[in-house]
């Protein structure tokens, strides 16, 4: 396996943030998803007995996904940089009465651990990443030989509407320009072959999963981006993105809702993408 020069990797904004409304919306998305990142890393081979770093806790969903694949006899220290995401996260650990899961505070990137991972995991992390490669690289050495790198990050590059549906067009393109703005790549199915390689792994394992659908199918998908939308308000005005009164938070899920059904329109969602390979 090639050895590249490591070096200090640029910051990126987390435009996201970490509120309590973040920290729910997260968990609400969770459960969209959980089925596809669950189907990702069983493919991938994250099994039981497992000892799992999960990278970015968040509310800790993905922490509790990968114990339960790795089972009582398996293990997983889920770690975030953001204090108040830690503290979220051990709470509904414990209300869960998970034992073979823990949580630390801290750059998993530039952090030791007593022992050597079998797998690195971690959901709509490297987008958020200045340089994902060396993020890889960094995660790369957490881990014993032959151990597993599993990313599950998303793609907005097929977003749209058949026939036309402009308020979810309009509201999708001024979600994928607020991340790009703020420093994130909401299209990281083009970026994760490389980023693989330019971090000394393997090239990757990969899979994507798409929404597609009209008519009811498209009620959850449409209020998961109208609160994508509202977290990314204040870059969206930030980076003269949008103003308030053009998203009008209000009725924007309605409108949103209104014109598909009038339209008769066909969405394409994000897309979920699955990359892993071993070390």
């Amino acid at each position: 396996m090639k050895k590249p020069t490591d070096k200090a990797a640029p910051t990126a904004e987390y435009v996201l943030g970490h509120s309590d409304r973040e920290l729910e919306r997260l968990s609400t998305q969770a459960r969209l998803i959980e089925p596809i990142t669950r189907e990702f890393f069983i493919e991938a081979g994250i099994a039981p007995g497992m000892r799992i770093l999960d990278v970015g806790s968040g509310a800790g969903d993905v922490a509790f996904l990968a114990a339960d694949l790795a089972g009582d006899k398996g293990s997983v220290v889920s770690v975030d940089r953001v204090p108040e995401a830690i503290v979220t996260a051990r709470r509904r650990a414990e209300a869960r009465s998970l034992k073979n899961v823990s949580f630390r505070g801290g750059d998993p990137a530039e952090m030791t651990f007593e022992q050597p991972f079998d797998a690195v995991v971690g959901r709509y992390v490297l987008l958020f990443q200045a340089d994902a490669a060396h993020m890889l690289r960094r995660l790369a050495r957490c881990l014993q030989p032959g151990g597993l790198v599993v990313f599950h990050e998303p793609d907005w590059n097929a977003v749209r509407s058949v026939p036309r549906a402009p308020s979810y067009d309009r509201c999708c393109r001024w979600i994928v320009e607020a991340g790009i703005s703020a420093g994130s790549d909401w299209r990281m199915a083009d970026k994760l072959h490389a980023a693989f390689l330019h971090a000394g792994l393997p090239a990757p394992t990969m899979r994507m999963k798409t929404f597609v659908g009209g008519g009811v199918e498209t009620a959850k998908w449409l209020l998961a981006v109208g609160e994508i939308a509202a977290t990314l308000l204040p870059a969206m005005e930030k980076f003269g993105v949008a103003t308030a009164a053009e998203v009008d938070l209000a009725t924007l899920v309605e409108r949103m809702t209104q014109e598909v059904a009038q339209t008769n329109s066909m969405l394409f969602g994000r897309s979920e993408v699955g990359a892993w390979s071993r070390v």
